[in-house]
């Protein structure tokens, strides 16, 4: 639908000779509602001039589209002051500031900008008034309130120690085919951590966290409360390193246990090319798992979470394994597409390298995939016409019917528009508002009908999907109440809520 509905935006990530690696890990983008009526948005972070990491003019622009509802976007972005600077990688979007307004923060290559929502249309950058700039090669954050105390925090992710000056030769020099090198050429960095203060102040705890003393080569960050003591974790993946679990402590502090938890590595114990994650339920236990992308060859990891604190690698019982063998993934999310109670999996697909022909026998473009869930297995069920370089991917109801819609953005090529046109079961979405919690419930959980979902914001790849609560029911007729429990520790009923709609939940 993308341009019947005038989206038009294409990824300028800047290829040149040197195969510098920030080309091919350009991408993210971030559904979220910036103007409040209600229809999910769409921004697209975009690449600069490489080497100088400027944009120089329209075309490099990040990209905001407001939705105007019957799959009608305008371009909004200069009106907006959205157009940003530098080489952009990655979006967060969340109300940091408690006002109502969805905020915006973008990681970029020596360049983070954080965007307060002004309430009439416009955004204002702050970073620096904030405390929060940043000199690093930044792919991705997240918001998470990691003290509960109605504040939301910024988690920022970052890749590896690299400048424009990097110039090692990787590929084949008698053959003169030159590729993108492999990570391990790269020095492992920390990632950061920001504790909101209030009145638009954050404060670098880093270290005093426990989380810049662990470095590594950061994609992506998933938030949940893996081991049920009331605190919202951090999951980080890291390419061709053991990926981050920090186990939020609850005193300021975090632990890293990806090795002890089982979230460390696949089952096969080596490192693989982790991208993108997403941390829901995909088998109706009430308990959050995780799922990893991973370059071709690799599989895609499914961690299951199988109580006290622990995971497990069902990659291949569950599937997922099958499905992906050939596939290169970068973001991916959980979402229930048919409504039959069972979220499925979606994973943006494309290798890494574009002369990855010539030495291995993958494709480079490839289609996205959406993998079926049936009763906690998954099946692969269709491939999205369009083989691209596939990167950043968002998720949200664009046109108020129900069913979750996709949008994908592309190296050098138009982003994709996904419309959700399956035959589909009953649904419902929660609307979270917290009052003694952050304003947007980031972190909050519902139990309905026998499943159980989260409010958060990261998702997939460098990307965010913040969207309520999403519920599909099939032809479920006895569903009883829904229980919201807030990161604040508070527990809320909302007796037997009628499907097929958005209901607002506003905290005691």
């Amino acid at each position: 639908m993308a341009a019947r509905a005038g989206v038009e935006f294409s990824l300028q990530h800047h290829p040149t000779p040197q195969k510098r690696m920030i080309e091919t890990m350009a991408g993210g983008l971030a559904v979220f509602d910036y103007n409040g009526d209600g229809r999910p948005d769409i921004f697209f972070t975009n690449g600069a001039e490489v080497p100088s990491l400027r944009k120089s003019g329209p075309a490099d622009w990040n990209r905001l589209y407001r939705n105007d509802g019957d799959w009608k976007f305008t371009d909004v972005t200069a009106d907006a002051g959205l157009t940003g600077v530098g080489y952009a990688m990655g979006a967060a979007a969340a109300d940091y500031d408690n006002d109502g307004d969805i905020d915006l923060f973008v990681a970029g290559v020596y360049s983070n900008q954080l965007y307060r929502n002004n309430g009439d249309g416009t955004f204002t950058e702050v970073a620096e008034a904030a405390g929060i700039a940043s000199d690093r090669w930044s792919v991705a954050a997240g918001w998470f309130d990691y003290d509960s105390d109605g504040r939301l925090d910024l988690f920022v992710v970052n890749y590896a120690n690299w400048t424009v000056e990097f110039d090692r030769f990787c590929g084949d020099r008698a053959r003169e085919v030159r590729v993108y090198c492999h990570p391990k050429y790269l020095e492992p960095i920390a990632n950061q951590l920001y504790r909101n203060l209030g009145e638009g102040r954050f404060e670098d705890v880093s270290d005093s966290s426990g989380i810049g003393a662990h470095a590594g080569r950061g994609m992506s960050v998933a938030f949940a409360d893996f081991d049920g003591d009331g605190r919202q974790d951090a999951f980080v993946t890291n390419d061709n390193l053991p990926n981050f679990l920090f186990r939020n402590a609850g005193d300021g502090r975090f632990v890293e246990d990806a090795l002890l938890i089982g979230a460390a590595l696949p089952g096969h114990g080596k490192p693989v090319a982790s991208m993108g994650a997403d941390a829901r339920d995909f088998d109706n236990d009430a308990l959050p798992d995780i799922i990893v992308t991973a370059l071709a060859g690799e599989t895609f990891p499914l961690f299951r979470n199988v109580g006290d604190g622990l995971l497990e690698d069902v990659t291949y019982p569950s599937g997922v394994a099958k499905a992906v063998a050939r596939l290169g993934g970068w973001s991916v999310g959980f979402a229930d597409f048919d409504n039959d109670g069972w979220k499925d999996l979606f994973t943006a697909n494309s290798h890494v390298n574009d002369l990855v022909e010539q030495f291995e026998p993958y494709e480079y473009l490839q289609q996205n995939l959406i993998l079926r869930n049936e009763r906690g297995a998954f099946t692969a069920a269709l491939e999205l016409p369009g083989k691209r370089a596939h990167r950043g991917s968002g998720f949200g109801d664009f046109d108020g019917d129900g069913r979750i819609d996709i949008v994908v953005s592309s190296l050098g090529a138009p982003a994709e528009l996904w419309r959700n046109r399956s035959v589909a079961g009953e649904w419902i979405a929660f609307d979270l508002e917290g009052t003694r919690s952050n304003r947007d419930g980031i972190g909050a959980c519902v139990h309905f009908a026998g499943q159980f979902n989260c409010k958060t914001s990261s998702v997939g790849y460098a990307s965010s999907s913040l969207i309520p609560v999403y519920f599909g029911l099939g032809a479920a007729r006895e569903l009883g109440d829904a229980r919201v429990v807030w990161p604040s520790g508070v527990e809320q009923t909302i007796a037997d809520p009628a499907p097929g709609r958005v209901i607002k939940v506003r905290e005691p």
